[in-house]
């Protein structure tokens, strides 16, 4: 039998976090990715502590529906975050998500705000 998208999705993000460690010197920057909503969050795996994060659910982008430009502006505002906390330098978690889209958007976005990958 076989299993869903959202299973085949878990297992390479497993095995893309077997790789993929944040520490307190390079923090891990997550994300995930729903129909509706995408989400980036700054990990310290060691600590086991979110530093900073983001989302499109906040007020003032919980109106607009779903786009590259949405999770663009999503990007910079979890760099802007970022910088406030005193963090430059980060590996990059795609969550088991295809590199392309509003993955690569934010990912991009956050790069051109000042987040080294």
């Amino acid at each position: 039998m076989r299993g869903t998208r959202t299973d085949a999705r878990r297992r390479r993000h497993a095995r893309v976090r077997k790789n993929i460690y944040g520490n307190a010197d390079q923090p891990r920057l997550a994300v995930f990715r729903s129909n509706r909503y995408i989400y980036a969050q700054i990990i310290d795996d060691d600590a086991g502590r979110t530093l900073a994060a983001a989302s499109s659910q906040e007020k003032k982008l919980r109106k607009k529906t779903l786009t590259t430009d949405t999770a663009a502006e999503v990007g910079k505002l979890v760099a802007a975050r970022a910088g406030k906390a005193g963090i430059d330098s980060v590996v990059f978690d795609r969550g088991g998500f295809p590199y392309h889209g509003r993955v690569k958007a934010l990912a991009d976005a956050a790069r051109e705000s000042g987040l080294k990958f």
